[in-house]
């Protein structure tokens, strides 16, 4: 059985953390005792430098429940660079890796569907959004807009997939050889090959 770190980047994100932390909490423990996920998985959040209490938060998390580990940055470094942050800090004490942005606007039950996907072999697993009912006509736009352009500058991506995806440790090893500057993780993940 393989053991799951959750890698959730975090910026300002005091008032939805509390909920998502013991959602996500949950989870761990429910896939735990499915046994689809091994004992010592854990939730790995990075404060990307809020100014606000996240990081408090998190320590307060830690320090009532084991499965929930922290990393502080000093100053905001962008969202990509809180994945690569917890995706390098991770990458030694599990198996398999999420990521998912602390608001959880992904559905975190596809969690289960992505490690079903795992134990056929898979060694990354896109979160991609099946619909954008909720999204405003401008936000729906604006996101085939962009999906568009970048495919045709060449842009290899998994359409409707943003963050939200599962890496076997192999494919973190990889992705973590890259030396990219300016991260694009949506454009990068694509080429590792898995």
């Amino acid at each position: 059985m393989e053991r799951l770190m959750i890698v959730v980047p975090a910026y300002n994100e005091e008032e939805a953390l509390p909920k998502s932390l013991d959602i996500l909490g949950e989870m761990i423990k429910r896939l735990v005792n499915q046994k689809l996920v091994a004992i010592g998985s854990k939730i790995v959040v990075v404060n990307d430098g809020s100014s606000d209490k996240t990081w408090e938060i998190i320590k307060k998390y830690h320090e009532s429940n084991s499965e929930i580990a922290g990393i502080n940055f000093s100053r905001n470094f962008g969202h990509q660079n809180a994945i690569i942050g917890g995706l390098s800090a991770a990458v030694d004490y599990g198996d398999i890796f999420i990521t998912i942005d602390a608001d959880l606007q992904d559905d975190v039950e596809a969690i289960v569907s992505m490690l079903e996907a795992r134990l056929k072999g898979f060694d990354i697993v896109y979160g991609a959004r099946n619909n954008r009912e909720t999204d405003t006509s401008f936000k729906k736009w604006t996101a085939s807009a962009f999906y568009n352009i970048m495919k045709k500058i060449g842009v290899e991506m998994v359409p409707q997939a943003a963050d939200y995806r599962l890496m076997s440790r192999r494919a973190v090893e990889y992705l973590l050889k890259y030396k990219e500057r300016n991260l694009f993780l949506r454009g990068i993940v694509p080429t590792i090959g898995f």
